[in-house]
């Protein structure tokens, strides 16, 4: 379990993170979203030891990270895939970190196979792409066998087959009872994987919610009727916001599928179609965080 009550932290009167307070709990791959800027890398650096908060607390599996006696057998973090010494080979940095963890050769190499490194484990890590840089970077993590995993961005420079590895990796972990908090750009993929969404802009906490409630309250309803003028009339004085799309069918928002049922029978109106739309990801993001997204371009 991962807590934060009150995480504030501020550069030269600026905040980065302002007075964010969230549980991230085990069982369950936690999603951690916010435009570039809006302080989630920060956040992550913080419950990791790595910048000192201004103000409040982070804290892991209840103690701050300084005070978990062996670290990398209770907190796995990908932050910086760039973190390893380019002359070293990636089994002898992986190596160099079990050494000093004390951890089992026999580890490094299990994790070595987990990430699909076998072919290059020998290779110096210098000339490594992104991608290869990204698996390294999630062996090291997994290394200790954790309680808990904080990956920033771990799905950069993975291609699809490497995506849907991360994605098939991370629920496993989830499975088994472990934390898992993932911060990704990629929205699509976060819908596929994560169960719950942390949500931050310029600092702040937008939404703490279950990725199903969050699609729920940003879905609508698709109706077509060949009496569309009169439905949408009627549909609007029951109080349902009506756009007419493309192809002539109605989208009505802020009423239910059987609302929108029981207003087309009380008017007496024929229907075609009648079905829900759940929002993607994306849409129901951008909804959440368009005031940061507009402000941005405004002080460009």
């Amino acid at each position: 379990m991962i807590e934060l009550d009150g995480l504030t932290k501020a550069y030269r009167g600026r905040l980065a993170v302002d007075d964010l307070t969230v549980t991230v709990e085990p069982g369950r791959v936690t999603g951690f979203l916010g435009p570039n800027g809006s302080g989630k890398t920060t956040t992550m650096r913080c419950i990791l030891g790595l910048t000192r908060p201004t103000a409040g607390t982070a804290t892991v599996l209840g103690r701050h990270y300084r005070q978990l006696a062996a670290p990398m057998r209770r907190v796995g973090a990908l932050i910086d895939p760039r973190a390893r010494h380019p002359g070293r080979t990636a089994y002898a940095h992986l190596l160099a970190l079990a050494q000093s963890n004390a951890l089992p050769r026999a580890r490094v190499d299990e994790v070595v196979g987990l990430v699909g490194l076998e072919a290059v484990a020998d290779e110096r890590v210098r000339g490594f792409s992104l991608g290869m840089a990204q698996r390294l970077g999630i062996a090291a993590a997994l290394l200790g066998d954790p309680d808990v995993l904080l990956l920033d961005e771990p799905v950069n420079g993975l291609d699809p087959e490497g995506i849907r590895w991360m994605r098939e990796l991370l629920r496993d972990l989830a499975d088994e009872g472990r934390t898992v908090l993932v911060s990704s750009h990629l929205m699509s993929e976060m819908e596929d994987t994560a169960d719950h969404l942390v949500v931050v802009g310029r600092g702040r906490l937008l939404a703490d919610v279950a990725m199903a409630e969050l699609l729920g309250r940003h879905s609508a309803v698709r109706v077509r009727s060949p009496q569309g003028p009169l439905l949408a009339a009627a549909l609007r004085r029951a109080g349902g916001r009506v756009e007419l799309e493309i192809d002539g069918a109605l989208r009505v928002e802020g009423l239910d599928v059987a609302e929108v049922g029981d207003v087309a029978y009380v008017s007496d109106v024929r229907l075609h179609e009648l079905t829900t739309v759940t929002a993607s990801l994306e849409a129901a993001y951008l909804a959440l965080t368009g005031d940061e997204v507009e402000y941005r371009a405004a002080v460009r």
